[in-house]
This record gives C-alpha cells, sequence and structure tokens, in this order.
C-alpha cells in the first residue's frame, strides 16, 4: 500500500487493540505515533512491525494520565509528522474499589488517564485536521461502562465521560471533515478489563457468537472508520462484542 502521508497517534499502542490498530493503519499507510506508559521493549516491537509495512514509527513514551506529558507527546508527533491525522485514545486504567472505598486521588486518577487525556489529545490534534479538512478521532468505552459496572464506579464515570465527549466533538468538527467514533470493545483475552472475570470458559459462554474477541477484530473497524469509505459515520457508539450488548 502507497504512503497516505498521513499520521496517526495511537496511546497505549504498545501491546493488544492497540497493537492491532497500528499495525492496520501502517498497511493503510499511516505513520504511527506508538505511545506506551513504561514498556518500551513493546513499543518498539510495534515500531517494527510499522516500518515493516513501509511507513514511518515513532515512539512516545507518556503517562496518560500526566497532562504535561501528552501535551508533549502530541507536540513531538506534530513536529515530525506536520499534523495528526487520525487520534486514537485507547489507553486506560481499570481500578477495581466499591464507591464508598473510592478516594478522591483514585477517581482523579482514572478521569485523568481515560478521559481527560482524550480531551488534551484532541485540542492538540484538531487545529491540524480542522487546516486539512481530514480527520478522525476514535476512543474507547466498554461493555462494564455501558451497563453500571458495580465496584468500579470511577471506571464507569469516565468511560461514560468518554461518550459524551465523542458526541459533542462529532456535532461540532463534522462540517470540518473531522468525524468522532467510540468503540466499545466485547471480551478480549489479554485485556486489563476482563482479567477480574474469571475463566475464558465462563466469558465464552456469554458470547452468543461462539468466540471471545481478537484485536484484528477491533483493528479491522478502526481501519476503516479511518479508510476511503468511513467518512459517514460519525458521533456513533460502535459495539464490536459478538452480540453480547445489543
Amino acid at each position: 500500500m502507497a504512503k497516505s502521508n498521513r499520521t496517526a497517534l495511537i496511546t497505549g499502542s504498545g501491546r493488544n487493540i492497540g497493537r492491532g490498530c497500528a499495525a492496520h493503519l501502517a498497511t493503510l499507510g499511516f505513520n504511527v505515533v506508538i505511545n506506551g506508559s513504561s514498556n518500551q521493549k513493546n513499543c518498539e516491537r510495534v515500531a517494527d512491525e510499522v516500518r515493516a509495512a513501509g511507513t514511518d514509527a515513532m515512539i512516545a513514551m507518556a503517562d496518560c494520565g500526566d497532562q504535561t506529558q501528552v501535551e508533549e507527546m502530541a507536540a513531538s508527533a506534530i513536529k515530525k509528522f506536520g499534523r495528526i491525522d487520525v487520534l486514537i485514545h485507547n489507553a486506560a486504567i481499570r481500578p477495581g474499589a466499591p464507591f464508598l472505598e473510592m478516594s478522591d486521588t483514585d477517581l482523579d486518577q482514572v478521569m485523568r488517564v481515560n478521559t481527560y487525556a482524550a480531551v488534551w489529545l484532541s485540542r492538540a490534534a484538531l487545529p491540524g485536521m480542522i487546516e486539512a479538512g481530514w480527520g478522525r478521532i476514535i476512543n474507547f468505552t466498554g461493555m462494564n461502562a455501558q451497563r453500571g459496572s458495580g465496584g468500579r464506579p470511577h471506571v464507569t464515570m469516565s468511560k461514560h465521560a468518554v461518550v459524551g465527549l465523542t458526541k459533542a466533538l462529532a456535532r461540532e468538527f463534522g462540517p470540518k471533515g473531522v468525524t468522532s467514533n467510540v468503540i466499545s470493545p466485547g471480551t478480549f483475552p489479554g485485556e486489563g478489563d476482563n482479567a477480574a472475570h474469571g475463566s475464558l470458559d465462563k466469558l465464552l459462554a456469554d458470547v452468543p457468537v461462539g468466540r471471545l474477541g481478537e484485536s484484528d477484530d477491533i483493528a479491522a473497524l478502526v481501519a476503516y472508520l479511518c479508510g476511503p469509505y468511513g467518512g459517514f459515520v460519525n458521533g456513533q457508539l460502535l459495539q464490536v462484542n459478538g452480540g453480547v450488548e445489543m
């Protein structure tokens, strides 16, 4: 695939769903900014995959809960590639805590990583998208957040806020050529949100299609949204869960 001269910044892209998105977008010709908070070796492996597809990669290690680090990451990406054409906020933390035991410190940290980072990054990327007349913003929520997950109220709050942010951006910037959508993944082995829910057999029993998710299930949807035919999908909550939530 020929280079598109467009760049995607993907938070939490050192493994799992984020890695899959990076690999798929590289096959479409996108340069990719790969982000992780601690494991640089994982990010380097993803960067090698992107470069093997014939596009450029940049590693940006940053804690998405730290506004300064997030803004510096975005600025570095724009300095290297000119602008951020696709913004995918995939990084998230999901600590457990009953509501009456949830501290303000924990609430603040969850909101910063899961929600505020999407705000900071969108603020940094949107001017370039508007100037180009084209952009894609993709955020993530989750089934447990949609249902109202007992024992993790701060996570549910943060993920609902991301849906609201996405819809607001879709309405305001759709006329500028920038679409914004939010994806809700189902059960994906290896993703932290599913680790506390028991054995894979128990998880599988709840999925009508009879299998658990794979990173390519999400990455293919991301590639569609960022491809030539995805521009009429805007402001949507897109569920990829095998039918668990309908």
